[in-house]
């Protein structure tokens, strides 16, 4: 297909106007055609096709929803090693993994296609009347799950398919009835036009409203303040930095009528290292250890940015050995220019810092042509972490610090201090864990999820995932940006009292036509009521 560099508004594209811009390939440091420009005076119009859109799309079928998602599904892998290709050209992400990254985009349209057919998530209550109760009688109660209405979403930089166009925030959104305004990635426009349309075409497929899917493009921070500020808006999804997400979390607090806003907003992921699992396996840690510190060049959020362990020959085994291993890493090239710069200046900073020690990096200096980044582990000690916040915030990169600790009481303490976190992972054996069960206890209060011998990388977008945590790793720590629970952002609960059976919505309707799980008189029931 063609890129045109437009942005689309219910299915109409808009050429861009203004002053341009272009993604630029991060291996070559080459611009990508076309030009792409800034969409902030297109906001309204947006806003307002979704909003128009909200009951087409909310009223419609179930079934119709859910065979939406499923032709979605279709349409994106009909995009073919196209939309692979350019988005290898926008990004420099290896070919494998963009494959595995589509694959996993396209399940999660049908796991949520699954979720809605399923009608349980709704979280559907019946309390049945009782006319004849004393002193009164109890009216008849009903309660589940509505959309919010238009939805404004700012996809990732390093997940252009699960994070991105078509990326959990928009799936879960659309699956659950709400309209669905992008802002897309200036960083990759050309593939964010092809995912669009994949949706346009799912859609029409469908029946459904074009005004429930728009896509706008810009590089300002104008055109995110407008989506945020709309009046239209019912609530925003957004993965990226935390300078970025506290800007817009406050935007949309500030609004006269306040909007929940839904950041994902990275963390430093603490990994905590047991003494007995160092004395019997330091060397195969430091290996899992360095490579996810280096998985897709340390790009991700739930990159192990910091390692703590108490002092002793075991950790220095895994300190030289993860040095070791940091030496034979190749470097490799980032998803742009500004994330490179400013991995650079960030490890460059901690350079500056006394007490703080390169313990090993990449054999061989990135490539000067090319937005590569080299593989640095630092180590530390304790005092030296805690009297420099800045070794606190993340790094977005191929970087990590191994922070050694004096006592077991030592390690705690700085657990007690952690800031929120996505996640945060334990290496030991069993006994070390039931020693350190303190540690687990503090960390249920830190951390989104807690990992027993493993690492933060790679997420099972499953039910059971929460991908959050409390702020600063998310802004709010009860909800999730991947998994089928993700849903839940953009619901709200409505109470119906008193309706007749057939002026109820359908899934409160005693026929219970799906056999949904519903919370009946205090018992939870698929049968009719």
């Amino acid at each position: 297909m063609t890129i045109t560099g437009h942005h689309f508004i219910a299915g109409r594209a808009v050429p861009p106007t203004g002053e341009l811009f272009r993604a630029t390939n991060p291996a070559t440091s080459e611009a990508v055609e076309p030009g792409f420009g800034e969409g902030t005076a297109l906001v309204d119009e947006a806003l307002n096709a979704a909003d128009a859109a909200f009951d087409g799309l909310r009223l419609a079928p179930v079934e119709t929803r859910a065979k939406f998602l499923e032709t979605l599904a279709d349409e994106i892998v009909a995009l073919g090693d196209a939309l692979l290709e350019r988005a290898h050209a926008e990004t420099a992400l290896p070919m494998a993994r963009l494959t595995a990254e589509r694959g996993r985009a396209v399940g999660q349209c049908k796991m949520f296609a699954a979720l809605i057919r399923d009608g349980s998530w709704a979280n559907l209550r019946i309390d049945r009347a009782m006319p004849e109760r004393q002193p009164l009688p109890k009216p008849d109660v009903r309660q589940m799950l509505q959309p919010l209405g238009p939805v404004v979403i700012f996809g990732a930089s390093n997940f252009p398919f699960a994070i991105g166009v078509v990326g959990t925030d928009t799936v879960c959104a659309l699956a659950a009835g709400c309209p669905v305004v992008v802002k897309g990635h200036p960083a990759h426009p050309g593939t964010c036009e092809m995912l669009t349309t994949a949706v346009y075409a799912a859609l029409q497929k469908s029946g459904l409203p074009a005004g429930a899917f728009s896509v706008l493009h810009g590089r300002s921070n104008d055109i995110g303040i407008a989506l945020v500020k709309q009046p239209l808006t019912r609530a925003v999804g957004f993965t990226g930095s935390l300078r970025g997400g506290r800007a817009l979390m406050d935007v949309a607090a500030a609004r006269a009528e306040p909007i929940p806003f839904y950041g994902e907003m990275g963390s430093v992921n603490p990994v905590f290292v047991l003494p007995r699992a160092l004395k019997e396996r330091s060397v195969k840690m430091a290996e899992a250890y360095i490579q996810s510190v280096n998985m897709g060049v340390g790009q991700f959020c739930t990159n192990p940015a910091l390692v703590l362990g108490i002092k002793s020959d075991e950790l220095r085994s895994f300190v030289n050995s993860a040095a070791d291993l940091a030496a034979k890493v190749a470097p490799a090239t980032m998803l742009h220019r500004g994330i490179c710069d400013a991995f650079d200046a960030g490890v460059g900073a901690w350079g500056k810092i006394p007490g703080l020690k390169l313990a090993g990096k990449s054999g061989t200096a990135p490539a000067s042509s090319a937005t590569q980044a080299a593989c640095q582990i630092f180590t530390t000690d304790l005092k030296t972490f805690e009297t420099n916040p800045s070794l606190h915030r993340e790094v977005f990169g191929p970087c990590s610090i191994i922070t050694e600790c004096a006592t077991r009481d030592e390690l705690l303490a700085f657990a007690r201090g952690l800031e929120g976190q996505l996640t945060a992972a334990i290496h030991g054996t069993p006994e070390d864990l039931r020693e350190f069960a303190p540690l687990v206890r503090i960390l249920e209060r830190k951390v989104g999820r807690i990992i027993f011998n493993g690492f933060g990388t790679g997420i099972e977008p499953c039910p059971s995932m929460h991908h959050g945590g409390p702020y600063p790793a998310a802004s709010h720590a009860f909800f999730t940006s991947i998994g089928t629970a993700s849903i839940y952002r953009f619901v709200r609960p409505v109470c119906y009292q008193g309706f007749p059976d057939d002026c109820l919505p359908e899934p409160l309707q005693n026929a219970n036509a799906r056999a949904a799980w519903r919370l009946v008189d205090g018992q939870f029931t698929n049968i009719p009521s």
